[in-house]
């Protein structure tokens, strides 16, 4: 009997999958991030909101998949952890790139890109990542993003660049000031979510020539600034995952075409693609 557990985790939020003899069961907890999170506050986690579900079922492997975890220590962290809690098993970690160029790719060569809260790219050539064009974070870099997206919208709010029509969609739906925008992107926590929450109204208004082209030159960006730096762009698909990338579909297929790209795997989540991959 094959048993097997796929974990794909953020900040926030962790999917996992139960995989028994082909049957799969999906069980969510809170993310298990090791820059918030110490091994010991992993196991409670785990004990708590995972391992109950598992009904005494013995796992054989562990394909965790996480942010954060190109750093050695923050990969010790979690490893140890699931470790403690699958004693017989074996415990590969990989980082969320990992995830999305075998989620996306399997173990063809391609382009994988991350379009979600963050950007991400890579070149992957069917057993690992080969190139990265890097990535500094939302404040420098992170184009494509939600977050770049949200930033740009939010521009355009406090710029008064928006026409009268958008800026009464806009006060309508959010009920914000720029003072309270201000605030909370440069004095509280995580505002690169903050920043990403505002990406919904590019989706809620698609049609309007403003908001379009906020989502073209946004994802234009992306391209010129990562995908370019491939020379195997032109030979291998371009593939993308998270909720940017799948929400706006239509306008990476138009940016493939004007660059004469192939487009490849769209996916909203790489849990999909990770099963098919492990199977």
């Amino acid at each position: 009997m094959s048993v097997k557990l796929i974990a794909d985790s953020g900040a926030t939020k962790c999917e996992w999958c139960l995989i028994t003899n082909g049957k799969k069961k999906t069980i969510l907890t809170q993310g298990i991030s090791p820059y918030f999170l110490d091994e010991a506050q992993i196991i409670t986690i785990l004990n708590k909101s995972l391992i109950p579900k598992l009904k005494e079922v013995v796992i054989e492997e562990v394909f965790f998949y996480g942010t954060g975890l190109s750093n050695a220590n923050n990969a010790l962290i979690v490893k140890k952890a699931l470790k403690s809690l699958f004693k017989k098993a074996k415990i590969q970690i990989e980082t969320d790139l990992t995830a999305a160029a075998r989620a996306l790719c399997g173990k063809k060569k391609g382009i994988a890109c991350i379009l979600g809260t963050g950007s991400n790219s890579c070149y992957y050539d069917g057993k690992k990542m080969q190139k990265n064009s890097p990535g500094i974070g939302y404040i420098l870099g992170d184009e494509g993003s939600g977050a770049y997206l949200g930033k740009k919208v939010i521009q355009h709010f406090l710029y008064n660049t928006f026409d009268e029509e958008i800026m009464a969609r806009f006060e309508k739906q959010f009920k914000t000031t720029p003072v309270e925008i201000l605030e909370t992107v440069y004095k509280q926590p995580l505002a690169n979510r903050y920043l990403a929450s505002f990406a919904i109204f590019l989706a809620e208004n698609r049609g309007h020539y403003m908001i379009e082209n906020i989502i073209e030159d946004g994802l234009n960006d992306f391209f010129f600034t990562h995908i370019y730096k491939y020379k195997e762009s032109w030979t291998y698909p371009i593939n993308f995952i998270g909720s940017i990338a799948f929400g706006f579909k239509d306008v990476l297929q138009d940016l493939c075409k004007t660059y004469e790209l192939e487009l490849g795997r769209v996916l909203k989540t790489p849990m999909k693609g990770l099963i098919e991959y492990h199977s």
